[in-house]
């Protein structure tokens, strides 16, 4: 019994459909074409798990700074007894910080679906062109 290639998924496929000896049916260029199929989706994938893993990291960053920051104000709050206009401006402080780090954080996440998506659009393209070229008739 033959193992598994899992560096070659295609292989055992590609030879079987050539026993076959379809008509009209260029059997490598199609499993070529599913092959850059699986590497685009693979490519996507990464893509898209680097933009969590660097999305998450900016979330673990920033609350590290913001619970920072907050021992600090809770540090200066305490040595100047509270003074109100103190205490409203570190707030306002703060609240423009969380403000700038929600919009980091969200084009973080726009530019790693772009680039996911990009993979995928280019994959799709090189089908519509695979596709138009196997319907040309054979000269």
């Amino acid at each position: 019994m033959e193992r598994f290639d899992a560096a070659n998924p295609f292989g055992e496929f590609t030879k079987m459909l050539e026993q076959f000896k379809l008509p009209g049916f260029d059997v490598p260029a199609i499993m070529e074409a599913r092959r850059k199929d699986v590497e685009a989706l693979v490519t996507a994938n990464q893509a898209a798990l680097q933009g969590m893993q660097s999305l998450a990291q900016k979330q673990a960053d920033m609350l590290r700074s913001t619970l920072g920051e907050l021992q600090t104000l809770a540090g200066q709050f305490s040595a100047t007894g509270g003074a109100p206009t103190q205490t409203a401006e570190l707030v306002q402080q703060s609240l423009h910080k969380a403000l700038a780090d929600m919009q980091q954080l969200a084009q973080a996440a726009y530019q790693s679906q772009a680039e996911s998506y990009a993979v995928i659009a280019k994959r799709v393209e090189e089908n519509v062109q695979e596709l138009k070229t196997l319907l040309q008739p054979k000269q």
